[in-house]
Order: C-alpha cells, then structure tokens, then sequence
C-alpha cells in the first residue's frame, strides 16, 4: 500500500525514544521492569482515489522504529459495498517490505515483478522492493466482502539489502495457536510461543521480527513466550485491552522495551483484537519520504527521480495546472507510463485501469539521519 499524503514529511527514522515524549507512560509491572509506553495515533488524512483517514502510530517524533518495522497505518472498518472501494495506482518503493494484512475484506494486488494476487483476512502480501519495484492495490471488481478494514506495515531493509532485487511472495498458511477458551494467536512474521506452542512463519524476513494477530474473548488472557532481545508494541484493533497489565486505548500502541521474554495480553468486559510487533532494535538509521526508505536524503531524491523519469504527467494532473514548480496530484488522471519504463529501475505494474501515479515534490529541506539515542 502506498502513503498517499499529498505533502508527505521527509522521516528520519532511529531506534530509541526520541524525548520529549507525546505519549505517556504506565507502570504495569514489578519493581525494576520498566513501564509500558502508550504512543497515541495520528490521523492522516489520504487524498486522491483513496480518500480516507488512517491511524498513524509509526513512524512518530516520541518513537520511530519498533525493530525494524518502520510504518503502521490502521484504517477501517470502510463501507466499500457501493463505491470502488481501495483504488492506489501503480507507485514505486524503494528499501523496504510491505507487510499486508486484513481484519475484513478484500484487496488484489498488482506489481512490476508480475505477481497478481487477492489477499484476505488471515493472509499475508509481503513484498519487498529491495532496490526498487512498483505495485497497485484495488478492491476486486463486481462481488466482494462489503467492508474493508486492516493495518499496513513497512519493514525497513537493512543497508547490505538495499540493492537486492526485489520480489513478492504470498502465504495462506501462516502458523496459529487456538487456546481452549477461544484465544487465538496468529503468526504473520518471525516466530513466538503461545500456549506452550512454538509458532514460526515461512515469512522472508531479513532482521530478527515478529508480528501477529492476537484475538482473546472477553475476560480472557494469553501469555506469548518472545525473544527477550526483542522490543514490542502491541496495537490494539477493537475491543477492552490490557498490555502488561496497562490499559492500551484502541487505535493506540503500548510499547516495551527489550528484556522481557514472557508478554501477557488481556481482555476486559470487551472481545479484543490486537497485532503485536517487535524486533531487535534496528541498528541503522533511515530517512523515509513518501514510498522510499534510503540512508539519506540524497538516497529518497534520486529514487524520486528515478521514478518520474518514468512517469508522464500531463496538465490535468497538477495541482491548479501549474506549469512552474508543477506539484502532481495523485489519482487525478492525466499520467502514463513514459516509453521503455519496464525496462527502468521500477519496471511497469500491466492490467490497472489507470496510469501510475506521480510523485509529490520533494520538501526544501535537505534532513539528515540523526545520531541513535543512547
């Protein structure tokens, strides 16, 4: 899935806490363990023919990495049952894995490797663009599910990654844990235990993570055995959560540091779906703007660059039909591919009824990855 924010930030992007904090903290445990870190969403609004809301809890200034996943956009429940629902046009990515995933609905996915797959709840789309590779999302013509709801996620690449070719793989059997009061763990990515159950995704990744979807009945609780190197965020989806014994409002994420081995999640009088996520803590710093993840700004620039030499763009899809300093709008029409792009660095996305979509204008700042917080 694209960022589709017409002035996107440029995001420099470090493992640790960048104080001064906008989230708070909760002690929910024993003398010595460290508190639970309750990081607030953002809305955000998307424009173009995606027009909607999301809830942003990475990247954000309090905190900008957990591991090395790097972006999480929450959106939904969205009525999609009399409009065309999800439509993102072709867009590139650069140093990064997509991480797909669905509560209710559908989307079919699209790419320049030529993969063409539909993914649904309990599946999982991961594609990683390596040195570069372009996709398009839509919600599947005539019958389909009437709402669609999930989470997006990015997974930063580490540096000796960023020139791999990229591809996209798809997995429908991903490993799950039913508890004997209805509790369900499901591993995307990366392993865990629950129940006393070792879970462990086929998933491609390349640092330590994990992800998955937590769903507890009302009143009930599971302890998720994890790699005590690891730091966590839990994001609750709906429902009465508690994450160490702290209360995680909905749409927010509860965050722990590494040292823990042993994560309780718990419902109260409500059912609860969460998506827990954690990693080693990234040992790399990233800039990240719009759909490109590189070391610099110099890295995010010339993925840019690189991908309007691809693009066309005519009158019709720049903001006021400015001519000077154009600023493209996206999903407004009026773009195609340029001759020979399949060939180029983000190849073409063939079978999307519409042209790719073209890149916002870069900020006048120039940001450099800051140094890691000790």
């Amino acid at each position: 899935m694209s960022n589709l924010e017409t002035r996107p930030r440029e995001e420099v992007c470090a493992a640790g806490s960048h104080a001064p904090s906008s989230g708070s903290l909760v002690d929910g445990g024993p003398a010595g363990r460290t508190p639970v870190e309750i990081l607030d969403h953002r809305q955000v609004p998307l424009g173009g023919t995606r027009a909607m809301d999301v809830r942003r809890t990475l990247p954000q200034r309090v905190r900008s990495l957990v591991g090395a996943w790097c972006f999480l956009d929450h959106y939904g429940p969205d009525d999609v049952s009399t409009s065309d629902g999800m439509q993102v046009p072709p867009h590139p990515h650069t140093g990064l894995q997509t991480v797909s995933w669905l509560f209710e609905g559908e989307i079919l996915h699209r790419d320049s490797v030529g993969s063409l797959q539909t993914v649904r709840p309990g599946e999982l789309n991961l594609m990683t663009a390596g040195r570069g590779i372009s996709h398009s999302e839509e919600s599947p013509a005539g019958l389909r599910p009437p709402l669609l709801h999930g989470v997006q996620l990015w997974v930063a690449l580490p540096g000796d990654r960023l020139g791999d070719a990229p591809f996209f793989e798809h997995h429908g059997d991903l490993p799950v844990w039913s508890g004997p009061e209805g509790e369900r763990v499901q591993v995307l990515v990366g392993s865990l235990s629950a129940g006393g159950v070792g879970l462990r995704s086929a998933a491609t990744v390349f640092t330590p993570l994990v992800g998955a979807q937590v769903d507890l009945p009302a009143g009930a609780s599971v302890e998720l055995a994890v790699d005590p190197g690891f730091e966590h965020a839990l994001l609750v989806d709906t429902g009465d959560a508690s994450f160490e014994g702290v209360t995680v409002p909905v749409a927010s994420l509860g965050y722990v540091e590494p040292g823990r081995s042993v994560l309780t999640v718990s419902a109260g009088e409500e059912p609860v779906r969460a998506v827990l996520i954690g990693g080693e803590p990234f040992a790399e710093e990233i800039v990240m703007w719009w759909n490109f993840v590189g070391r610099s700004h110099d890295d995010v620039a010339a993925a840019r660059a690189d991908w309007m030499a691809q693009v066309e763009v005519s009158p019709a899809a720049l903001e006021d039909g400015a001519a000077a300093a154009p600023v493209p709008v996206p999903g407004d029409g009026g773009t195609r591919y340029a001759p020979g792009a399949s060939g180029r660095r983000f190849g073409e996305v063939v079978g999307y009824d519409g042209g790719p979509l073209p890149a916002p204008v870069l900020p006048d700042v120039r940001l450099k990855p800051r140094r890691r917080p000790m």
